[in-house]
């Protein structure tokens, strides 16, 4: 089985990323950007480098739409894992450390029994139903926080496609969450779980099956919601296929770069407001038309 890591960086080789090019049975691809010091990555092994040339190679009009020194470069990262035929893609951030769980229980493409949670809200928040209940994942709308009200509905066979492992240190809240809490976390081991209903998922420690892959990319021109509306993208996709997200216990220590969260507020509020669209809208209903043009070139590349 071919497994592939995937990341994006503008940062000399962080802790994470050497030791994510150290795995067995993985092959770490490296996507590199204006910024990137790209000598310091083609001296480490066990990569595939992408340069800026090689990328506008693969495809300029993708390219264009992007634009640089943007964590959308991944999608070339995306694109490559599937002219290397991978079976299994991991995304991540240069900031996001593996434990030594990392890559070990990899539940995509089984069938699997998962705990079940199904909210009235139509959303489900997957930290609602841990140990730090008064948090709530980046993307979750924050209109429905009051209304969050996860109901268990037993042990379920699920086929999954997509696997969220949890990140311990700095977790993946949004910016109100993580101005007015600063939390520094340890989330408890927990049984995988899983929801019928719309939910967040990120691409800094996230495993994706081959079958969605062509439908799976991060979106340019929208903020912090580049990866958060891919998520719920390929679920409104694929909606028949729900409950196909699988939510695994922490496998990563992520040691957040530094960032304005003031800045990164002002990079959410596109999804403070548009977000819970995906209930009962179609993306192209609100989607940029850049967005648009990309998710057709990107499918394009797959045929």
């Amino acid at each position: 089985m071919k497994k592939v890591i995937v990341t994006t960086t503008i940062n000399p080789p962080t802790e994470a990323l050497v030791k994510f090019s150290k795995l067995d049975d993985w092959k770490l691809i490296v996507v590199g950007d204006l910024k990137t010091p790209h000598k310091d990555y083609q001296k480490l092994k066990n990569i595939i480098y992408l340069s800026p040339e090689q990328q506008e190679k693969m495809s300029k009009n993708i390219s264009d739409i992007i634009g640089w020194n943007c964590i959308q470069r991944r999608n070339f990262g995306f694109m490559l894992s599937h002219k290397l035929k991978a079976e299994i893609i991991a995304t991540v951030d240069d900031d996001n450390i593996p434990l030594k769980n990392w890559g070990k229980n990899i539940l995509v493409g089984k069938k699997i029994k998962v705990k079940i949670y199904n909210d009235n809200s139509g959303f489900f928040d997957p930290l609602s139903v841990t140990e730090h209940k008064n948090l709530w994942h980046r993307g979750f709308p924050v209109q429905l926080l009051k209304e969050r009200s996860p109901k268990y509905k037993g042990i379920k066979e699920v086929h999954c496609l997509v696997q969220a492992d949890f990140w311990n240190g700095d977790p993946d809240i949004d910016a109100i969450c993580r101005i007015s809490l600063r939390p520094e976390i340890k989330f408890k081991k927990f049984y995988p779980f899983s929801s019928k209903n719309l939910t967040p998922f990120n691409s800094q420690n996230t495993f994706i099956h081959k079958s969605l892959l062509k439908h799976y990319l991060m979106f340019p021109g929208i903020g912090r919601m580049d990866d958060i509306w891919a998520a719920y993208y390929i679920q409104q996709k694929f909606k028949r296929l729900l409950p196909f997200i699988v939510f695994s216990s922490s496998s990563v220590y992520q040691n957040r770069n530094v960032h304005n969260y003031v800045l990164d507020l002002k990079k959410e509020i596109i999804g403070y407001e548009k977000t819970i669209f995906f209930k009962n809208q179609k993306v192209k209903s609100f989607l940029p038309k850049s967005c648009l043009k990309l998710i057709n070139l990107y499918r394009d590349f797959f045929i």
